[in-house]
């Protein structure tokens, strides 16, 4: 299931850096670990998004402006979703980097029908590669339209579904067609733009910081119907866990497949402006200038 955490932004116009999945990660570990259920200590079948709002760039960060700002969080466990909002709720100031938020209410996106082949967006970056302690080929560019990029994916998804233990071995065996496709356009024209698709980002496991190329593109994905569940519950590629490589069908109307969810607080009423939902191409506008790092390693 996919939740929309929604929080009231306290100060409007403060900011997060553009690069703050690990922000959110470790604001997240730390309420799964303060509720105190061992059993979800190590759970990694979840995966968020990035911070949505309203957003102006500038040398610092992104800047928030709008009244209130939007996590989706995924997990195909119901458990896990509400044990994880409980602690959120417990928490009625919560500061993000610069920001202080107050959570208010949930939705639950309306789970929307999955083909064999489905055109998905990044809602937050796709990671390919997870580094060793050291060692620095996480940071590695590998070009969307290569096989090596497809495979990559192929391997890591395969690898989580069969340690999910979800799956018999005879449906394993039946996932062998995969194929990323990604939409060289975009791709294309974001190069010709001189904006950025593939970026550095700082990832932490264990105290011990890594850094990982993420790449923020659409494209189209072929395989089994159980295959795309998977990823869009729980995340494509590396570390879907510290909130890379979640993903959202391209072209959909996100406003109109949601309903409340029990955490929804009574007497609030939801502040309802376009604001809220920031469009696709104004999310990758954001990221395609917000960066000061190096494009791709040609």
């Amino acid at each position: 299931m996919r939740i929309r955490l929604i929080f009231s932004l306290k100060n409007k116009g403060a900011y997060l850096p553009f690069h703050h999945q690990y922000i959110l990660a470790q604001f997240l570990k730390g309420l799964i670990v303060k509720g105190g259920q061992e059993e979800f200590f190590n759970y990694n079948y979840f995966n968020f998004s990035g911070l949505k709002g309203q957003t102006k760039v500038s040398r610092s960060g992104l800047h928030y402006y709008s009244s209130l700002v939007t996590l989706v969080v995924s997990a195909p466990d119901e458990a896990f979703i509400d044990y994880l909002l409980a602690q959120v709720f417990k928490t009625p100031k919560i500061e993000l980097g610069n920001l202080i938020l107050s959570p208010e209410y949930t939705e639950k996106e309306i789970e929307p029908p999955l083909e064999t082949s489905n055109k998905f967006v990044c809602i937050s970056p796709l990671v390919l590669l997870t580094p060793t302690f050291d060692d620095e080929s996480g940071k590695r560019f590998i070009n969307p339209d290569t096989d090596e990029f497809s495979d990559l994916l192929y391997e890591s998804t395969l690898t989580r579904m069969e340690k999910s233990g979800w799956y018999d071995q005879e449906q394993m065996e039946s996932f062998y067609k995969f194929q990323v496709v990604p939409d060289m356009n975009y791709v294309n024209k974001l190069r010709e733009q001189q904006k950025k698709f593939a970026r550095i980002y700082s990832v932490y496991d264990m105290d011990v910081k890594y850094e990982v190329r993420g790449y923020t593109l659409p494209f189209t994905l072929y395989a089994a119907g159980e295959v795309q569940d998977f990823v869009f519950k729980c995340g494509l590629g590396a570390f879907t866990h510290k909130g890379f490589g979640m993903l959202d069908l391209a072209n959909n109307m996100p406003s109109q497949r949601t309903e409340p969810y029990k955490f929804k607080r009574e007497g609030f009423v939801p502040y309802r402006s376009q604001s809220h939902e920031p469009r696709k191409n104004d999310e990758r506008a954001d990221e395609g200038n917000s960066s000061t790092e190096e494009e791709e390693n040609d």
